[in-house]
């Protein structure tokens, strides 16, 4: 099979051009990349702690049910695997390439939002007494009663970084991503009444939750953290994946819109094409016509009414 067809474009025959095409777009995801990193360099606002206030922040200070490293395993290679398996048996380079597209923009997106909001907003974490205090003795000012660190200054720095939870959001950008993608892809709006198509949208959504919640049950964050970065991602996903796929619901939605617009494209050439060769034929002289006008010439003798049957066919000819 060639790899230039109607609805089967390939790597190979495509891929080229459509990253051309979105040059722009790649480099914004760098730009991205560059700020997250500097966002995650930069001393967060260190909130006021008091005396007072460590009752909800004494929790035990534990390691993480989902490292840090696994997350952008889940968010992002996960989804990676599933959208080369479709490619591998559809052949669609347009539908590969906006799908990574989307999600590695919902995630560096919602990677800048939540580390932006976490610089700011500078929250305790629930496990902050024992990163201020690790020996467990308290120490505090005599006039603010403002707490007096002596930690480590990396654990300290972490310790106000609460404030949404990066683990949901992350979770919630890649497999909120992935659950629209599945639900297109499934037609899962079709109105058939197939509800498993639902469940394995859902599957993703469900991953995200379970990530979501190890970071409750491990004294890293409060649960408006938690919420409010699951809620931060997956309304980053949604966007992402309707500026590059239509709705699930929609007549067109298991496809991107780069592809339908490949598509139209293709079509408008080729009746260009067709066009422009039907206008070739109509201004090529006819065999007959040749021959006439070299019978016209011959010997500088004028023939055209010794000819009647050629005088027939070109008047019908011409009308």
């Amino acid at each position: 099979m060639p790899d230039i067809q109607l609805g089967a474009h390939t790597v190979r025959s495509h891929g080229a051009k459509v990253a051309k095409f979105h040059m722009h777009d790649w480099i914004v995801l760098l730009l991205l990349m560059v700020l997250d990193i500097i966002l995650n360099v930069i001393e967060p606002f260190h909130r006021f702690v008091g005396e007072n206030m460590l009752t909800d922040l004494s929790y035990p200070l534990k390691s993480n049910t989902v490292p840090f490293w696994a997350v952008p395993l889940i968010a992002i290679l996960l989804p990676f695997v599933i959208f080369i398996a479709i490619y591998i048996k559809k052949r669609n380079v347009y539908d590969l390439h906006q799908a990574i597209l989307g999600l590695l923009f919902s995630v560096l997106i919602t990677a800048v939002l939540t580390d932006a909001i976490k610089d700011a907003v500078g929250r305790p974490r629930p496990d902050f007494f024992w990163r201020c205090f690790p020996d467990g003795h308290g120490v505090y000012n005599n006039v603010t009663t403002s707490v007096i660190c002596n930690g480590e200054k990396s654990v300290i720095k972490e310790g106000h970084k609460s404030f949404p939870s990066g683990h949901s959001s992350w979770s919630f950008a890649g497999l909120g991503f992935l659950a629209w993608y599945l639900c297109g892809k499934l037609r899962a709006f079709d109105r058939r009444g197939h509800i498993f198509k639902l469940c394995i949208v859902l599957l993703p959504l469900l991953a995200a939750a379970l990530v979501a919640i190890s970071r409750v049950d491990d004294y890293w964050h409060h649960w408006q953290d938690v919420f409010a970065g699951g809620l931060l991602g997956l309304t980053v996903a949604s966007f992402c994946y309707l500026q590059f796929f239509p709705p699930p619901y929609d007549a067109d939605g298991w496809w991107p819109h780069a592809y339908f617009q490949a598509l139209a494209d293709s079509h408008n050439n080729e009746q260009v094409q067709v066009s422009s060769t039907t206008n070739d034929l109509n201004s090529r002289p006819s065999e007959i016509e040749i021959v006439y006008d070299s019978f016209e010439v011959r010997g500088g003798v004028n023939t055209r009414d010794s000819s009647p049957i050629l005088d027939t066919i070109e008047s019908g000819r011409r009308h």
